[in-house]
């Protein structure tokens, strides 16, 4: 795969929406996009900590152990369930509450499923100049589209700059998303996606 098409994918995997993106969108929609960008190095510490093993050594493992992606699935989908739950049940009278975290995003990157194709597929490389461009590449995609979502919320973000905050409607849409993603991944599990 040459460098351009390696940039394309790893661009259009990272900006389709996902239980990440989701949370960076919710994150500049209640701090704004200059505190919501702080998120960032949560999520690439959460790719990287997944990716890095993945494209050394996860092949390998893989074979040996074909259920470990079927756990590591599900476990995902139970996160991102859990997350659909508590965005949706922020009270009204509460939404201006922070509920987008760090350490929310960081286990959220980690168990995020696009992780195992990027370090299963895309990053993995013949040479180790090769697999540190492909680091470096993604790392540097990793940061400009988490900066895009996180402008998006922004966007959406109500009232003046001073009330942080999503419109309850715009929360409860991000929970019903987030929960369809936990259903797909479980559908993925038994074979129905």
């Amino acid at each position: 795969m040459s460098l351009t098409q390696l940039a394309l994918a790893i661009c259009a995997l990272l900006v389709t929406p996902g239980p990440t993106n989701t949370l960076l969108a919710i994150a500049g929609a209640e701090r704004g996009w200059l505190r919501a960008i702080r998120l960032i190095p949560a999520e690439l510490g959460g790719y990287l900590a997944t990716t890095v093993p993945l494209a050394l050594l996860g092949a390998a493992l893989l074979e040996e152990l074909p259920q470990a992606r079927t756990a590591i699935t599900l476990v995902a989908a139970a996160w991102v369930a859990w997350l659909a739950l508590a965005m949706w049940r922020v009270p009204a009278g509460r939404s201006g509450r922070l509920t987008v975290t760090g350490r929310r995003v960081l286990v959220t990157t980690l168990l995020n499923p696009k992780a195992l194709i990027f370090g299963l597929v895309l990053l993995p490389a013949e040479t180790g100049d090769d697999l540190l461009r492909n680091f470096g590449l993604f790392a540097a995609e990793v940061v400009t589209v988490a900066m895009l979502w996180a402008a998006l919320g922004a966007v959406l973000r109500r009232g003046d700059r001073a009330e942080p905050g999503m419109p309850p409607g715009w929360r409860r849409a991000a929970s019903v998303w987030l929960g369809g993603l936990a259903v797909y991944l479980v559908g993925r599990v038994v074979g129905l996606a």
